[in-house]
């Protein structure tokens, strides 16, 4: 692929996106469209999304415990765990999740679609494939991603309590007592903000590489494995790009 195809390629994406995202404000509304992508989107993804939560939590917590103990600081290990969780670790780790399991599922449906003629249908029929296929994604993944993620967030937290009062022996109380302090409105932003750029870029790029895919099985898969890989590598790089914006926004100390 030369320059010149990238670069096209670029502006169709944002040309897609931006029309995904205008189509939330203009009619006809595909209601039951979204709400099944919400259901497989969310109820289909809770148990992979509390199972590695929970760990998460748990190696976490069972890690810092160790090194704190060293140092005679054990007892914050709930302070550590609690900011690491809500701060970075919870949106990031159940973004990634989401774009494995739901990103996936997205760029493979609307290709086979696509090479099933099923999208020239549509166009066919005047409908909008943009309008009727991608925006319905859009909104379900920018809803219940962040859902998903405090979920998480909270499984996590137990998975750490777990550890730090049957394992390292720690006090419970004491635990919980530094989580609720830690949830101030500093933290919180900066934990609950990030899904939703995380659930729109990762729907985007998604059903984009789905409506993108050409040659058979082969483009197929080629397709869905461009989807998890670029929707990752985006989550890593805009998570850098907002912690470093919501710092500044926030006065937090560097």
């Amino acid at each position: 692929m030369n320059v010149k195809e990238r670069i096209s390629r670029l502006q169709s994406f944002y040309v897609m996106s931006l029309k995904a995202l205008l189509g939330i404000l203009r009619r006809p509304i595909y209601f039951r469209e979204t709400v099944d992508q919400m259901d497989y989107m969310g109820t289909g993804s809770l148990f992979i999304v509390f199972l590695v939560s929970l760990f998460i939590g748990m190696a976490l917590s069972l890690q810092i415990s160790a090194e704190l103990a060293e140092l005679g600081l054990k007892m914050y290990t709930g302070k550590i765990v609690g900011v690491a969780i809500i701060r970075e670790i919870g949106p990031v780790a159940i973004a990634l999740v989401f774009a494995g399991r739901a990103g996936s599922g997205m760029a493979s449906e609307l290709g086979s679609m696509i090479l099933g003629h099923q999208v020239d249908i549509l166009r066919v029929h005047g409908v909008s494939p943009v309008k009727k296929l991608v925006t319905p994604r859009v909104i379900s993944a920018v809803f219940m991603l962040p859902i998903l993620t405090v979920i998480g967030d909270a499984v996590s937290l137990f998975g750490g309590y777990y550890v730090s009062v049957f394992v390292s022996h720690q006090s419970g109380s004491f635990y919980w007592s530094q989580i609720k302090e830690i949830m101030n409105f500093e933290n919180i932003m900066s934990g609950i903000s990030k899904p939703f750029i995380f659930g729109y870029l990762i729907s985007c790029i998604s059903c984009y590489m789905g409506l993108s895919a050409r040659g058979g099985a082969r483009g197929l898969r080629r397709a869905t494995t461009t989807a998890v890989v670029a929707s990752m590598i985006c989550i890593i790089v805009s998570d850098f790009m907002m912690t470093r914006a919501l710092l500044y926004i926030l006065g937090m100390p560097i």
